[in-house]
């Protein structure tokens, strides 16, 4: 088992790792909207928020050796259900490949964010 750290991604904010390759796969922990550069949530809409969620768990694939298009499976969080479709928009243009996906609404996610995803994907 090897942990994953890169400072293009925001650090853990509790006693976890950005994400542990183990065999063949890469598994991410949840990733929020906090600009790495800055350690702060910037955006405020589901839209700026999803492109830095996306940033950051791209920055986290490629720190393991994979990619978007090597992912397996994502499980999407979402403060609220009504940002679905937006979320949708910005998702779709990075996960081309149409992984597996579970998405569900959750009642407050870490900082007060808008959405959180996390990703399976081969090395």
């Amino acid at each position: 088992m090897k942990t994953i750290h890169t400072d293009k991604a925001p650090k853990a904010v509790g006693p976890y790792s950005q994400a542990v390759v183990s065999g063949s796969l890469v598994y991410t922990s949840g990733q929020i909207a906090i600009n790495p550069e800055t350690n702060a949530v910037e955006a405020t809409n589901i839209e700026g928020q999803a492109e830095q969620i996306m940033k950051n768990l791209g920055a986290v694939l490629e720190a393991a050796g994979s990619s978007f298009d090597k992912a397996v499976k994502t499980t999407c969080f979402l403060a609220d259900m009504n940002d679905f479709a937006a979320f949708n928009d910005i998702y779709g243009k990075y996960f081309t490949s149409l992984p597996a996906r579970s998405c569900v609404a959750v009642k407050t996610l870490p900082k007060n964010v808008l959405a959180e995803v996390e990703v399976v994907a081969e090395v």
